[in-house]
């Protein structure tokens, strides 16, 4: 007779869920304000918001200076000890400068998706916010509502789409919060030029279906012609590949063209400055090389002069 395997297995507790009453169980799961020591906080994952010295931030120190950390900022429990940030960096950063040794923090268990949401929408009440900040912040949104395994959310009587949710908690449009993610596919160098307004919004979102290498070709045109390109050609820009036409002369021959109120420039022919040089040299080779010789013909003149 072979034996049956029982159905019924006992639920396992530890000792503390044993000899404690469910009220303090219940209790010990509260959410509570804890004074942390700030060596036991770590900043949030590839966290998408800088901290910058500017005057909001000088007024932030200012005010724990004065008054303290009144708004505690948000944690989760990290597997290896001690808690990641979900909003209170700039917080911590300015007790840091402070010499503060702890700061207040709610302390909450989340998931890495429910993490990332919380992080994105404390940090989106901020106010200033660079464009490069918008464009991840709203990147890690989507995609943690995707990872949910949620394509759509109730709102109402009718299903919403996963960037439509992410609009509606931005004050966004859905197309607006889309343009917004296309700038993650920009490289740093021209991110950052967009962040510093050298870059328009608009342009930008259009450079952004530049492969990378092209990208790079552009920005070595932005240094060499000292000038970003307008909205007009960054369309051009963008249409040129899907037409097999975008080459380096061509991202250089865009650059180089006059734009409303530009700065005059003086202009030379590609090919009668190319051909003083070796083929191997590349553009910024060339470019580099004049500027050097003419350098040089200044020193010589002003020798010149005073030898006289």
């Amino acid at each position: 007779m072979t034996k049956r395997k029982s159905d019924f297995t006992l639920p396992t507790y530890s000792l503390d869920d044993l000899f404690s009453s469910q009220e303090e169980r219940d209790d010990a799961k509260l959410e509570r304000v804890k004074d942390i020591p700030l060596c036991e906080l770590h900043p949030f994952r590839d966290h998408p918001f800088k901290i910058q010295n500017n005057e909001e931030m000088k007024h932030l120190i200012e005010s724990i200076k004065k008054f303290g950390t009144i708004t505690p900022a948000l944690a989760r429990p990290l597997p290896e000890g001690g808690y990641e940030l979900i909003s209170g960096h700039r917080r911590l950063a300015a007790c840091q400068v402070l010499g503060i040794e702890t700061m207040p923090v709610i302390i909450r268990e989340m998931t890495d998706d429910e993490a990332v949401i919380a992080m994105v929408d404390a940090n989106l009440q901020r106010e200033t916010i660079l464009p490069s900040e918008k464009a991840f912040a709203y990147k890690m949104k989507l995609d943690a509502i995707k990872h949910q395994g949620v394509s759509s959310s109730q709102l109402g009587t009718r299903l919403i789409r996963s960037d439509e949710k992410v609009a509606l908690d931005a004050g966004e449009s859905r197309n607006q919060i889309q343009r917004y993610i296309r700038l993650t596919h920009l490289i740093p160098e021209l991110l950052s030029m967009v962040d510093e307004n050298k870059i328009a919004f608009n342009p930008a979102v259009e450079l952004s279906y530049l492969s990378r290498s092209e990208q790079f070709i552009l920005l070595d045109a932005i240094k060499q012609n000292d000038c970003t390109p307008s909205h007009a050609q960054s369309i051009r820009l963008k249409k040129l590949p899907q037409e097999g036409t975008l080459s380096r002369d061509t991202i250089f021959e865009i650059l180089a063209e006059q734009k409303p109120n530009q700065q005059e420039q003086y202009k030379f022919k590609r090919e009668d400055i190319r051909k003083y040089f070796p083929k191997s040299y590349t553009d910024k080779q060339v470019y580099d090389t004049v500027l050097k010789l003419l350098e040089q013909w200044q020193r010589k003149r002003e020798r010149d002069r005073e030898a006289r």
